[in-house]
């Protein structure tokens, strides 16, 4: 379990304004954080991480103190159980595939590395250099490299945002085998409804620095005045009219969800393309 209270002054586009946030985050939950460009999701991670300091509060993992303002403490990153995936994957480009592990692992030769290489299908790479690789290859490098050491938490920063939706979905899979693999606890900035949907358990939507909404996908997008694209982030395949109000049965994936909607939101929704129940 993470618990998270921190707080840090950030300089914003338009004007200053406080990142605060307190919230819990369960052991293997995968918990995706969205919101406006700017609002302080990547530095929320980066504190966690341990490459940014809060001013004021505390991360705990497990029972742990990762931070303590008022006890002085503060683990330095390689002291933290963490994987991070930047959102440029900041590959090391004079070192190979097998370099870049290597290096993660902190040791030559270790048989992790073979392993890691295997499952994310790098083992005929593994002598190439990141710059010779497609940009799906390097995502999965800077996967592997983050996995080498066992962390309980992987921190991933928009790293799919580059790639076409064919491979966004192939690398999406892979993150969830990996997950499980693993036994992952999984934090994500991202700003794909799709992805949000496919991947997370829970939504935390970040505005100017504040929790704005908590919940799952479903809840955290209906409680929007969404767009078309937000509500569906898939195949619309009925609209369901239920003693609580109305209900997208949207395809996302290989899931079916259910999207509770209110009648002003249902309006942006070309009827005539779907069923009713």
């Amino acid at each position: 379990m993470i618990q998270l209270r921190v707080k840090k002054h950030l300089i914003g586009q338009q004007s200053d304004f406080d990142l605060d946030v307190s919230t819990t985050i369960e052991t293997n939950e995968l918990v995706a954080l969205t919101g406006e460009s700017g609002a302080g999701k990547t530095t929320l991670l980066r504190m966690i991480a341990g490459l940014d300091q809060p001013e004021e509060g505390e991360i705990i993992v497990d029972g742990d103190v990762w931070f303590h303002k008022n006890q002085g403490t503060s683990l330095s990153p390689q002291r933290r159980s963490i994987g991070f995936v930047f959102q440029d994957y900041a590959l090391f480009p004079t070192m190979t595939v097998r370099g870049n592990l290597e290096y993660a692992a902190g040791k030559r030769k270790d048989p992790q590395v073979d392993e890691l290489l295997r499952m994310v299908e790098l083992g005929n790479l593994q002598n190439r250099y990141p710059a010779t690789l497609s940009g799906g290859q390097q995502q999965r490098v800077a996967l592997a490299r983050a996995l080498v050491r066992h962390p309980k938490i992987l921190l991933l920063d928009e790293p799919l945002s580059a790639l076409d939706q064919s491979m966004r979905r192939k690398l999406q899979d892979e993150i969830l085998r990996l997950r499980m693999e693993f036994g992952l606890t999984v934090i994500f900035v991202s700003h794909d409804q799709n992805e949000i949907f496919r991947l997370a358990s829970r939504v935390i939507y970040i505005e100017r620095g504040k929790i704005a909404l908590e919940g799952s996908p479903q809840e955290t997008m209906s409680s929007r005045d969404s767009s078309l694209e937000d509500l569906c982030p898939g195949e619309i395949t009925r609209i369901k009219q239920t003693p609580d109000g109305i209900v997208l049965l949207v395809a996302v994936g290989s899931r079916l969800v259910e999207i509770p909607v209110s009648w002003r939101q249902l309006k942006k929704i070309k009827r005539e393309t779907v069923s009713y129940n």
